[in-house]
């Protein structure tokens, strides 16, 4: 399944993106589940809890992929 989500500004970390689709509960897991390596960005595991992801970017994580598109203040 695909999730589109809108970044506002020029990003969005990727622990806080993992909280804001509703994929984890709470920061702690989502550290959790990147540190872990469970975590894909643009089909490689992303490793950076809060590596600063940007419109155009896909995250995969537990079957859903997120695809990033701009928001209204996105670039």
């Amino acid at each position: 399944m695909s999730i589109s989500f809108a970044v506002r500004g020029e990003h969005i970390q990727l622990d806080q993106l993992l909280k804001a689709t509703a994929l984890v509960g709470s920061g702690g897991v989502a550290h959790a589940v990147v540190e872990a390596g469970e975590v894909k960005v643009d089909g490689k595991v992303e490793s950076r809890k809060r590596a600063k992801l940007r419109a155009g970017q896909r995250v995969q994580f537990a079957g859903e992929e997120i695809v990033l598109v701009a928001g209204e203040d996105g670039n």
